[in-house]
């Protein structure tokens, strides 16, 4: 289970890191076609690749690699919110303020001098004619103008743009259009995959692989302690003790005194014996009927 959900997040994320550079690439492309139309659409891209590049690495970490997926969700998260916004700016400007039909009727002018040019400043004036009236419009160098769109009675600005400065043609205003619908249509599958790549993340960064749950943490050694052993183990540093004959080893003969027994009468030597030496205590006589002493060592 976990090479299989470790194969399924690598997929996702490699998925998001490759929309993510064509995000950026159609989003810069749109931003530099032209010097007065400004695209955002590339900074998703930028936060995706980001969160997409930490994804990676944190999946084929071992250690860490919960840390390393949190940070790569959370970018993740952000590019998800930038993409959302972005789609929606670059939609609707494409929608409401590039008008097409003039373009490709062919009624709009290039004007390219490239003589003097300075920035900010114009360099010709040129004519502009509306339905009942003509006026003057100042155009720039290397400028796509129309004036079908340029409203010559209205003191308000255009809602639509009637002129698009820096472009080489006015073929380039149409590829501008086109990679503004592009921009907002990945950013809209940027949001999509970065939510369920986001998901997989999440998931994926609580899984254990089963090597470590198959060797889990290393148990503390266990002290086991008996007293029995202990004896046992300090039974052979001691000597023991010498025997000691009991007082039923040697007869006790009494001695006949008259009507009682004499208690003054020597106890008899003990047999000699070959075989050790003599016991260290003599036995004492008791009289009948008289329990003798517990054992003391």
């Amino acid at each position: 289970g976990f090479t299989r959900r470790k194969k399924t997040s690598l997929w996702f994320v490699g998925s998001l890191l490759a929309v993510s550079v064509v995000i950026l690439t159609v989003g810069l492309a749109a931003t530099t076609r032209t010097e007065n139309v400004t695209v955002g659409g590339y900074y998703p891209g930028i936060i995706l690749g980001f969160g997409s590049f930490l994804g990676i690495i944190g999946i084929h970490l071992v250690e860490n690699r919960r840390q390393m997926l949190v940070a790569a969700i959370v970018f993740i998260s952000f590019g998800v919110v930038a993409a959302f916004c972005c789609a929606i700016v670059d939609g609707v400007f494409a929608a409401r303020h590039i008008e097409l039909r003039p373009l490709t009727a062919g009624r709009c002018q290039f004007y390219s001098s490239g003589v003097g040019y300075v920035y900010d400043v114009y360099q010709t004036e040129v004519t502009c004619h509306s339905w009942n009236s003509r006026c003057q419009l100042k155009v720039r160098s290397n400028t796509c103008y129309c004036c079908d769109l340029y409203t010559c009675e209205s003191a308000e600005p255009s809602p639509t743009y009637y002129e698009f400065v820096g472009v080489r043609s006015c073929q380039d205003v149409v590829h501008l259009y086109r990679l503004l619908w592009a921009s907002a249509a990945l950013n809209v599958l940027g949001l999509l995959l970065g939510i369920v790549t986001a998901a997989i993340l999440g998931a994926f960064k609580d899984v254990v692989p089963l090597s470590r749950l198959a060797l889990g943490p290393s148990a503390p050694p266990q002290i086991l302690y008996s007293p029995a052993q202990q004896v046992l183990a300090y039974a052979g540093f001691c000597r023991p003790p010498a025997t000691v004959p009991t007082c039923s080893s040697y007869p006790l003969p009494l001695q006949p005194c008259g009507s009682f027994l004499c208690e003054d009468a020597p106890p008899p030597a003990p047999p000699a014996s070959s075989s050790g030496p003599p016991p260290r205590y003599a036995p004492a006589s008791f009289l009948p009927g008289e329990k003798p002493p517990p054992y003391a060592p």
